[in-house]
């Protein structure tokens, strides 16, 4: 590019002044790529935690939806041992009658079951054996908590009844314990006796308070009589039970219908305490996705910290680039370049610089995003809006960066810029 040799005063066009910027920052190439790395990790860091956050929201919500949204969970109260709580859901304090009531006179409920569980006990096949959770329950479950088998059949009324050692297997307790063999009509022992299997349930993941692939169904009546023995003072003391209802917005009615119920059931009034929890799937799903959400906000936070450090990158490569340049200055003043022209060579530099940079961290961060994902399993979440803000970031911080330098260059006296060396 010719500059006219003239001592009027000369304005380049926009055009002339990118061409010039990229000119330079050409013949300073490794200079220009480690100013350009600190806006690349620092747009790609932004673009990937906000992906992995909103991912992992997703993968969350999809998981507890897919055992229903519209489910209420009852807990009983915990018991203590020695002044340590062993847990909700650990006191005998709800029965089964009580999930049988509520099932008859709550209006919101469409259906109920009650449970019973056991954690960390070990299931025995053959020679292979696994630590999983036995769960005792009726009926009802598949249809409250949307798991049906997938392979034989769910326990019969009949065997709920008679309260026969049968047992619906998980997926994943299916598959350690009995690989590619079909494992209907064959025998497990649990707690050294012998259930029967009749079914595998399909494979629905963890979610919500249970894995339920990683258990073993047995009938309710079996539970209480062979493997808890737990009794309350008056039926069959149970871990809790779970509720639908057919619309989600319906929750909020049974929830308070099933508090009142159970609370006069339980003589139960103020200011006394509850002797059992609600766990409500809409309120658990909304927690879940908040705390998700603050943890992916202050990484993200954490991670724009690069952003500033790569602003500041910019700046000082470009006042390094001002004094470099003096006498480049001068020249080109002492031609007839206005301020204005110096002002904008240097400026456009240190945006050009850090768009290309946020540019390429945009790619850097969708591909660890897409790595990411695949690792973790989660849903690939990019979204539109965290790229605009990545672009739009790198280029303010270019402006903001760029300002100081370019004012500098702009103020320089041809004359002292000439002597210089």
């Amino acid at each position: 590019m010719s500059i006219p040799s003239s001592n009027h005063a000369y304005s380049p066009s926009m055009i002339e002044v990118f061409g010039m910027a990229i000119d330079s920052l050409r013949s300073n190439r490794l200079r220009t790529g480690l100013t350009m790395l600190g806006m690349i990790i620092g747009i790609g860091a932004v673009i990937t935690v906000t992906s992995v956050g909103r991912g992992a929201q997703k993968s969350v919500e999809q998981q507890i939806e897919s055992l229903g949204s519209n489910v209420l969970t009852v807990m009983a109260g915990a018991s203590s041992r020695g002044g340590i709580s062993q847990g909700t859901g650990s006191a005998s304090t709800l029965t089964w009658e009580d999930a049988k009531v509520v099932a008859e006179q709550v209006t919101m409920a469409d259906a109920v079951s009650a449970y019973l569980q056991k954690v960390n006990t070990q299931v025995v096949y053959d020679s292979k054996n696994t630590t999983t959770t036995i769960i005792g329950t009726d009926l009802n479950y598949s249809k409250v908590k949307n798991i049906y088998p997938q392979q034989g059949q769910f326990f019969t009324q009949d065997e709920l009844d008679a309260a026969l050692s049968v047992a619906v297997l998980g997926s994943k307790v299916r598959d350690q314990l009995f690989s590619q063999e079909n494992a209907i009509g064959l025998d497990i022992r649990i707690q050294g006796k012998r259930y029967r299997v009749v079914g595998v349930m399909e494979s629905k993941g963890a979610g919500g308070i249970q894995d339920q692939d990683d258990s073993v169904y047995i009938p309710l009546s079996t539970m209480s009589a062979e493997l808890v023995g737990n009794n309350a003072l008056s039926g069959i003391a149970i871990t809790g039970f779970v509720l639908s209802t057919q619309a989600t917005d319906q929750l909020d009615a049974a929830q308070f219908q099933v508090s009142n119920l159970l609370r006069l059931r339980h003589d139960i009034y103020p200011p006394q305490a509850d002797d059992f929890n609600i766990i409500n799937q809409v309120n658990l799903i909304s927690t879940l996705g908040t705390i998700i959400s603050l943890f992916t906000v202050m990484v993200t936070a954490i991670a724009g910290i690069s952003l500033v450090v790569g602003g500041i990158g910019i700046a000082n490569i470009m006042l390094v680039s001002v004094v470099e340049r003096t006498r480049e200055i001068g020249i080109r003043k002492a031609l007839g370049a206005t301020r204005s022209a110096i002002l904008s060579q240097f400026l456009v530099e240190a945006v050009v610089v850090s768009a290309i940079g946020g540019g390429i961290g945009v790619v850097f961060g969708i591909g660890v995003s897409v790595g990411a994902s695949l690792a973790l399993s989660i849903p690939l979440v990019i979204s539109a809006d965290s790229i605009v803000a990545g672009l739009a970031l790198s280029v303010g911080i270019g402006v903001l960066a760029g300002v100081i330098p370019a004012q500098s260059a702009a103020k320089l006296d041809p004359i002292v810029a000439l002597r210089s060396e």
